[in-house]
């Protein structure tokens, strides 16, 4: 088989490319070629396509869609609407991410739910970051966009770490809270986010209404605990040991993404959504190649 991938730069490193950097690199492992050829046997679009027909089946790969209400969201969702009623099939990276889309797209009758994988593989050759100053390392990731919610994983942390612990915020950060155990090392490479997982014994990823966040498979291959909200698709993710924050359940209707409400630290759970999946990204290729090949993934 050979597949395209569409609509994927191979030279960026956020969430969706890092992962097509992923399938380019393993696909392979199940025969498949990765080059972009005129003719291939199928194409595997993210989010969306700029093309109005193909000459091979289209897959389409959602990573979310737009329902932030204080922007015309209707318009922002409207190619990536075009590309679903094309495509042959969809790949959902969550269930939450799928029943959100139904509700706004309606219902597609060829869709797989397949997780998001880490590359194994390259974790298990890098070391972790040394750092004798604390007893336990604390981590958080992101683009951080307001949902995001960096001030609540800060919140937490204060609240529940101990005088020995340290907070590391990668991504670039604008306002930065300054206190003595929190540090801020911005835009990291991929090595170097794994060596700072490796060494963090919680990762923070208090987000609100995320879908799948690549930082929570890398962190929790990486061996950390995450501490992430009930609120959307992390918590599909974040394995049995996760510690859950509960909050209000959403409707799907159109929200201000932008300004989430605060959460209560003290509404913990546990996680229903069990760790059953495998993360690693030969398992999740493997999915990948089933669904595309029309098998069935069990």
């Amino acid at each position: 088989m050979n597949l395209v991938l569409e609509n994927v730069n191979l030279n960026s490193n956020s969430g969706p490319n890092s992962f097509g950097q992923k399938l380019f690199k393993y696909m392979p492992s199940y025969g498949v070629a990765m080059e972009n050829t005129p003719e291939p046997d199928a194409y595997l679009c993210f989010i969306e396509s700029g093309r109005t027909t193909h000459n091979a089946p289209l897959f389409q790969r959602l990573d979310g869609i737009y329902f932030n209400s204080s922007f015309n969201y209707n318009a922002q969702n409207s190619n990536i609407k075009r590309t679903y009623d094309m495509a042959t099939g969809v790949i959902f990276q969550s269930n939450f991410n799928k029943e959100l889309t139904f509700k706004y797209f309606g219902p597609h009758n060829n869709y797989a739910i397949i997780h998001n994988g880490a590359d194994l593989e390259l974790i298990k050759t890098i070391e972790k970051i040394k750092i004798d100053k604390y007893e336990n390392i604390w981590s958080c990731a992101s683009s951080w966009r307001p949902h995001k919610r960096l001030d609540e994983n800060i919140r937490y942390f204060l609240e529940h770490s101990g005088p020995a612990d340290g907070l590391i915020i990668a991504g670039s950060v604008e306002n930065k809270l300054q206190h003595d155990r929190i540090h801020y090392v911005g835009q990291l490479t991929t090595d170097k986010l794994f060596s700072l997982y490796k060494a963090s014994k919680y990762f923070l990823h208090l987000a609100w209404l995320d879908h799948c966040p690549n930082v929570v498979v890398d962190a929790m291959a990486c061996g950390c605990q995450v501490i992430c909200s009930s609120a959307g698709g992390t918590k599909e993710v974040a394995g049995q040991n996760a510690i859950i924050i509960q909050e209000n359940d959403w409707d799907f209707t159109p929200v201000e993404l932008y300004k989430p409400p605060p959460m209560d630290f003290t509404q913990k759970v546990e996680n229903v959504w069990h760790c059953n999946q495998q993360y690693d990204m030969l398992s999740v290729c493997q999915k990948y190649y089933n669904f595309i090949n029309g098998e069935t993934n069990g």
